[in-house]
């Protein structure tokens, strides 16, 4: 008789991802010491109580073009390569090389992101987190959409993305416009 696991793509939040988060940082700060930038934990993982797929997203916020190559070079020495943007303007990604091990690097899964500070990508990225944060109804739903759209991709990674973008947007940017107006006021 076969045993089927199921591997829920969605896991229920858990304080854990502020820990990983943390971790991360602590070993990209290693590497970019003496450099002027900023670090964000943005994404599902950044918001209490909301459940995610358990992949952390960082940000690093740079004030200037020289700013981003330095910050490149000192990503290269820590075992990362460069990823261009991936479609989206003024978001950088950056991937793990294979070339230098680390414990933390290697181990927590992430997604790393160099943005400018005027980046659009970047404050999306800020107010949603944000808005999500505040508003318990917002995560809620949002958390809810997330779980049927898993449920719908049958927990397929790649069919979870395509229908993220298609029907998750229009609740994003929704929003985004509702903090924007929180933030202007």
């Amino acid at each position: 008789m076969a045993i089927y696991i199921t591997f829920m793509l969605i896991k229920k939040y858990t304080p854990n991802w502020i820990k990983n988060y943390t971790d991360l940082k602590r070993e990209i700060d290693n590497g970019l010491q003496g450099l002027k930038y900023k670090i964000e934990h943005v994404g599902s993982t950044a918001v209490p109580e909301l459940a995610s797929k358990p992949i952390i997203d960082v940000d690093i916020i740079y004030e200037n073009q020289s700013g981003f190559e330095e910050i490149k070079f000192g990503l290269t020495k820590i075992g990362y390569f460069y990823n261009g943007n991936q479609g989206i303007a003024e978001r950088e990604v950056f991937k793990r090389s294979g070339t230098h091990t680390n414990r933390i690097l290697d181990v927590v899964k992430h997604h790393l992101y160099v943005c400018p500070i005027k980046s659009v990508a970047l404050e999306r990225h800020l107010l949603f987190r944000d808005y999500l944060r505040k508003n318990e109804w917002a995560r809620f739903k949002y958390q809810e959409m997330k779980y049927e759209l898993a449920k719908k991709a049958n927990q397929d990674k790649e069919l979870y993305a395509e229908f993220k973008e298609l029907i998750l947007n229009d609740f994003i940017d929704e929003i985004i416009e509702k903090e924007k107006l929180n933030v202007e006021t």
